[in-house]
């Protein structure tokens, strides 16, 4: 072997190995994940976990995961006869034209967030204006706590969606936001993303 490959193989093996990117490995068991994998919600920091297959089915619907994880389903529903007057989203003190509703077990009630320049901003209900948007929308009814989302773009457009994919959609808002309405390049990220979740659903 030459000087110089010597040399390079020299190099090659005092540089590390590069770092697997964020979201690459299970966050449970550190195995190698696929770009598209499922997540894992930890309900006691409310936080979104990557998880491989075998984590995943661990914790999903029936598993052995008792109360501190849940497994994310993978399941769009379009509520087609979906009902909200402009009144009843003026109710609900959402301060923007879209939100996301999900049961949180525990702390025993319904929540409610919005895309903002921060992140996902919390609005508190009123105490009864998720029951009476429930009893206008019965198929609510069949929302998983913690892991789907009633995912609402007013003034009649709404979705049964997995939770990750709410908090996709803020990430991106997040990043894409500017000035006091959000701008262009939010606005049509934002129609983009309903046109795949509206194409995605059942």
């Amino acid at each position: 072997m030459s000087q110089s490959g010597a040399f390079d193989l020299l190099q090659r093996i005092r540089t590390p190995a590069p770092l697997p990117r964020p979201g690459e490995r299970c966050e449970m068991c550190t195995a190698e994940v696929a770009d598209q994998h499922g997540h894992v919600v930890d309900l006691d920091n409310r936080g979104l976990m990557c998880a491989c297959r075998p984590c995943y089915l661990l914790f999903a619907s029936g598993g052995a995961g008792g109360k501190r994880f849940r497994a994310v389903p993978d399941r769009y529903v379009a509520l087609r006869s979906f009902a909200l007057s402009p009144g009843q989203w003026e109710e609900l003190q959402i301060p923007v034209a879209m939100a996301f509703f999900f049961k949180n077990s525990v702390e025993d009630r319904v929540v409610a967030f919005y895309p903002s320049p921060a992140g996902a901003t919390e609005s508190l209900l009123p105490l009864d204006a998720w029951d009476r948007l429930s009893v206008a929308n019965p198929e609510l009814a069949d929302i998983e706590a913690d892991v789907e989302a009633l995912l609402v773009r007013a003034p009649a457009e709404g979705y049964l969606v997995p939770i990750d994919a709410c908090y996709e959609l803020v990430g991106q808002m997040r990043r894409l936001w500017q000035g006091f309405d959000g701008g262009q390049e939010a606005r049509k990220e934002l129609n983009d993303f309903f046109a795949r979740i509206a194409a995605r659903a059942t």
